[in-house]
């Protein structure tokens, strides 16, 4: 994560968010703008956390470990979305790990100066109060209910997901075969039988492997299969 000194650009994402007025004035000075690269995380689960981020471009995967050491993937999130709020408001260590799957900017401000300049402030703590509650509601169980698909549905979901951007045209991903272990943890299933979906879905000309990769040839095909992506279903 590198700090992007700009403020042009970060006065940009402000106003493209509208966050002028829900990010208190005296706050502004303190705010700081991040781009993270694909594949690097913005916290990790268990960590101690000292900032609020705010998501204004590109996408995050969120995903949750077992004391085992096994991972299930939650969702994705796009823009505008809130990390670091529930342990901001809780004062407690990062709950999930949260990881750019495409390049990613945030906006963050340290826990020092939202204790100053912004735990009175009714309009940012409305703000607050909405993602949270809409975190809440939504989110519950949702690693228990997305379980509840096929693996057929819960892999093109995914593929979607890690694969493309909707915000940034330009972003495309194939995905690595030797990563499938990985992905099996991910959607909760085993390593075998994600590869007999994989074989299914290239029979049927959804998918292929080429040169190490697993690559979307059928991306129409694959948003049918998903029905609706699972992932994504939930981020308004």
């Amino acid at each position: 994560m590198r700090e992007i000194q700009d403020k042009e650009q970060l006065k940009y994402f402000l106003h493209l968010h509208q966050l002028e007025s829900i990010l208190y004035e005296p706050l502004h000075p303190y705010l700081s703008l991040y781009r993270l690269e694909q594949g690097e995380k913005l916290c990790s689960q268990g960590d101690a956390i000292e900032h609020l981020y705010i998501l204004v471009q590109g996408k995050v995967k969120i995903f949750t470990s077992s004391t085992e050491g096994k991972t299930l993937i939650l969702c994705f999130k796009t823009p505008i979305e809130v990390i670091g709020d529930v342990e901001y408001i809780r004062n407690s260590h990062v709950i999930n790990t949260v990881e750019a799957v495409s390049p990613i900017y945030v906006i963050g401000v340290h826990h020092q100066w939202m204790n100053k300049y912004g735990r009175d402030y009714a309009p940012l703590l409305q703000f607050l109060l909405d993602i949270v509650t809409r975190k809440f509601c939504l989110d519950s169980d949702f690693s228990s209910f997305n379980l509840m698909y096929p693996v057929e549905v819960r892999l093109a979901s995914y593929l979607l997901s890690v694969s493309f951007d909707e915000s940034n045209s330009a972003f495309h991903e194939e995905l690595r075969a030797s990563s499938l272990v990985d992905v099996a943890n991910l959607i909760g299933t085993s390593y075998r039988h994600l590869n007999r979906v994989i074989r299914k879905m290239i029979e049927e000309g959804l998918v292929e492997r080429a040169k190490g990769y697993i690559v979307i040839k059928d991306r129409k095909g694959l948003s049918e299969l998903a029905g609706h992506n699972i992932y994504e279903s939930l981020q308004s």
